[in-house]
């Protein structure tokens, strides 16, 4: 899993790539709580773009709730760009109803 993380007018984008498993998920939450608390520092949002994420398992899942409790009100967390597989395991987990998922990076957030 690798992770890149870009300011884009004043927001925050947040580009892993590649699996969030067993043996990455570690990696993906300490870069998440990074960028949030990147973004609550200079009053911005994060947009995490899932557009090259091949796959996420719970423990990705578990990351990015330890992410949204880290950015409580200060900060919103937007998914964008999921891929199908991606949008299926957002549904199921429910985290759709958690986070704002938005076709588009320029979206949302």
């Amino acid at each position: 899993m690798d992770w890149q993380v870009r300011n884009e007018d004043g927001r925050l984008i947040g580009e892993p790539a590649g699996r969030v498993d067993e043996t990455t998920w570690e990696a993906f939450s300490g870069h998440l709580i990074a960028a949030v608390r990147e973004a609550a520092a200079i009053g911005s949002s994060l947009t995490v773009d899932l557009s090259r994420l091949d796959y996420m398992s719970s423990r990705g899942l578990r990351a990015l709730t330890i992410a949204k409790r880290e950015a409580g009100d200060q900060v919103a967390i937007t998914l964008a760009s999921p891929n199908e597989r991606m949008r299926e395991i957002l549904a199921i987990s429910r985290y759709d109803k958690l986070f704002e998922i938005v076709d588009e990076v320029g979206s949302g957030g």
